[in-house]
């Protein structure tokens, strides 16, 4: 076992999950909302909190892609039910609408005026309930993260971001990840490298981040395929949460054109799309964007990855199983459009280490259909 401080606190190792009242007394929360989803609740999940936690509260309605009224639901059952701290259990989905939560447990909403491109930033204060958080798939490391990325109530998917919103405390145990589908593997661990490769090519002078997302990417990129194949191959597991977990903890270089594009995708209400297999689907031809700006660090990433990152990318997410293109989604070219717009907008879109024009973004998009 391991116990990690960088950012906030983080116990990780097999069996981590298990010693969970124990790290709740030291937080002194007794009643916790449990912000999960019906996924999991559904194969015994909820009986098991509820054995480990009896006071626990569970909220289940997590969707695919958080909303702010998922939020707002959450909130009301959280004080309604008298809790006094919170638990994201699950994906990236439940531990940012967890976030969501917590917010709002020391703030007025709506939750849409603390994103940060409305200038939430300053707004947001550390007098809020206390959070743990659990993640079950190795890829958005929203477990160490300062933000949230949310469906708004207008309809535009925003990041919410603040040290205070930082989980209390992580809690990553390897097992609660083995035997989990192929599908989601490949796009959970995509998710993951994905963010090595953004915060790696991030302008930003932070030679720290850089060496944790290094590392992140060089574990995840020879773990995946593993993890895909044998969802029981406990280092391929065990590795795939490390790069999960450094890519989040690299964050602080900020991301880029692929999450640019991936938030407003992802804000598409009618075709609901993973945000990991999307990151994986538009890294080939946002690498191929950023080759010409990232000087000797596109030699550093095919070291690591054993050739041309674009082309290695594209083999890879060919090899385990993502489909081939947004089309294959049901992204059409009206939305490519809109998304394109969007991108503008986004708070990744200025921290790309080449700042894109509409039409780039929507060449992009082209090029990943």
């Amino acid at each position: 076992m391991a116990r990690i401080s960088y950012l906030t606190r983080i116990e990780f190792g097999v069996g981590e999950f298990e010693r969970l009242p124990e790290y709740l007394s030291e937080l002194g929360i007794s009643k916790p909302l449990i912000c999960t989803d019906e996924g999991l609740v559904s194969v015994g999940w909820g009986t098991k909190i509820n054995a480990l936690i009896p006071k626990s509260v569970i909220f289940d309605a997590t969707p695919a892609n958080p909303t702010e009224s998922a939020v707002m639901a959450a909130v009301e059952k959280y004080f309604n039910g008298g809790c006094d701290g919170i638990i994201g259990f699950g994906g990236g989905s439940s531990i940012d609408l967890a976030k969501g939560v917590r917010i709002l447990t020391g703030h007025e909403p709506s939750l849409e005026q603390y994103a940060a491109i409305n200038g939430g930033l300053s707004k947001i204060h550390g007098s809020i309930a206390p959070m743990v958080a659990v993640p079950t798939t190795a890829g958005t490391g929203s477990e160490v993260g300062r933000a949230a990325v949310i469906n708004m109530n207008s309809g535009r998917k925003l990041g919410v971001l603040s040290p205070f919103i930082m989980p209390t405390l992580a809690i990553c145990d390897p097992a609660l990840t083995y035997g989990l589908p192929k599908g989601l593997t490949a796009a959970t661990g995509m998710d993951a490298i994905s963010h090595c490769l953004e915060t790696f090519m991030a302008p930003a002078f932070n030679p720290p981040a850089e060496a944790i997302a290094l590392h992140g990417l060089a574990l995840g990129f020879k773990a995946i395929t593993k993890a895909v194949d044998d969802g029981s191959n406990l280092v391929a597991r065990r590795d795939m949460m490390v790069c999960a977990l450094e890519g989040a903890m690299a964050f602080q270089k900020g991301l880029g054109a692929i999450h640019s594009l991936t938030h407003p995708l992802g804000a598409i209400t009618d075709l609901n799309l993973h945000h990991g297999t999307l990151n994986a689907i538009l890294a080939p031809a946002v690498l191929r964007f950023n080759r010409e700006s990232i000087g000797v660090k596109w030699h550093t990433l095919a070291q690591i990855m054993g050739g041309d990152p674009d082309r290695i990318m594209a083999e890879l997410n060919s090899k385990i199983g993502i489909p081939p293109g947004l089309v294959a989604l049901g992204v059409n070219k009206e939305m490519m459009e809109r998304v394109a717009s969007d991108a503008l907008m986004d708070h990744c879109h200025s921290t790309n280490p080449r700042i894109a024009t509409r039409d780039q973004y929507l060449q992009i998009l082209n090029e990943s259909a």
